[in-house]
Formats: C-alpha cells, sequence, structure tokens
C-alpha cells in the first residue's frame, strides 16, 4: 500500500493579465476560448455538463462540477481523480487567474491505462502547464 506522505501536491500557477475579468473569462470558461490557448473541446459553461478534451493521447473526458461565472470555473479531466480550476479575480481593470490541478495520487502509483507513475504525470503536467498559461493563456488575452 502506498505511503501517505507520497502525496503528490497540486500544480498552481499564478499570474496577472493585463486583460478585464470578462475577457478572461471568455477564454477560459467558452469552448472556443479554451481551443484557443488549449486544446480542442466540446465544452459547455454548465455544471454537470460532461466534455472532452481532445488532447495528444485522444479525447480525455472531463465533467463541469462548478461555475461561478465570471470568477470560477472547475471540472474534472480524465478518470484518474484530476480537476482543474480556473479562479478569476479583477483587480484595478487587470485579472488575477490562478490555476489549480490536484486530484493527484502517490508518486510511485500508476495511472490506470496509462502504465505511467503519477510522479512521472505530475511532472510533466507541470511543465506543460507553465507554457499553456505564462505563454498561451497569456497571449489569447493579451494579445
Amino acid at each position: 500500500m502506498s505511503e501517505q506522505n507520497n502525496q503528490l501536491p497540486e500544480i498552481q500557477k499564478h499570474l496577472v493579465l493585463n486583460a478585464p475579468i470578462q475577457k478572461v473569462w471568455d477564454a477560459v470558461a467558452t469552448s472556443e476560448g479554451i481551443a484557443e490557448w488549449f486544446m480542442p473541446n466540446n465544452f459547455e459553461p454548465k455544471e454537470g455538463h460532461e466534455f472532452y478534451l481532445e488532447s495528444p493521447f485522444g479525447q480525455s473526458p472531463c465533467k463541469v462540477t462548478e461555475i461561478d461565472e465570471p470568477n470560477k470555473l472547475s471540472f474534472t479531466w480524465d478518470r484518474s481523480g484530476w480537476f482543474v480550476t480556473f479562479e478569476l479575480t479583477e483587480v484595478d481593470g487587470k485579472t488575477e487567474f490562478t490555476l489549480t490541478h490536484g486530484g493527484w495520487g502517490n508518486a510511485e502509483d500508476v495511472i490506470t491505462g496509462t502504465g505511467e507513475k503519477q510522479g512521472t504525470v505530475h511532472d510533466r503536467m507541470n511543465n506543460g502547464w507553465e507554457s499553456i498559461v505564462y505563454d498561451a493563456l497569456k497571449k489569447a488575452v493579451e494579445g
């Protein structure tokens, strides 16, 4: 059995975008917006909506778990127990954006259907979110 102290931490990315909150919300909470900076999808901003992200490895099933326009969107991602949350706060005409990718298991646990350890995928995702948030999202909302 895995040890609890091997639990991987949540991945968090935070930045201030030079754009009003509604523009950032439209980028992170619409199918077209998400496709521009993240992945093709069939997202709809409705709690309970099941959708997919078209990842490089095929369709990843997701489900919207919380919508609080224009401040928060949460969804489950894949069958691995992951969740992703986008939190937005307007500050002086700019938008503070925080991404949280949680639901990680223990580093040595193998993710069902992949043969890969949680720790390996966690590191890859942490690095991936760096460029996705700090480059692609920033470009999508700031131009």
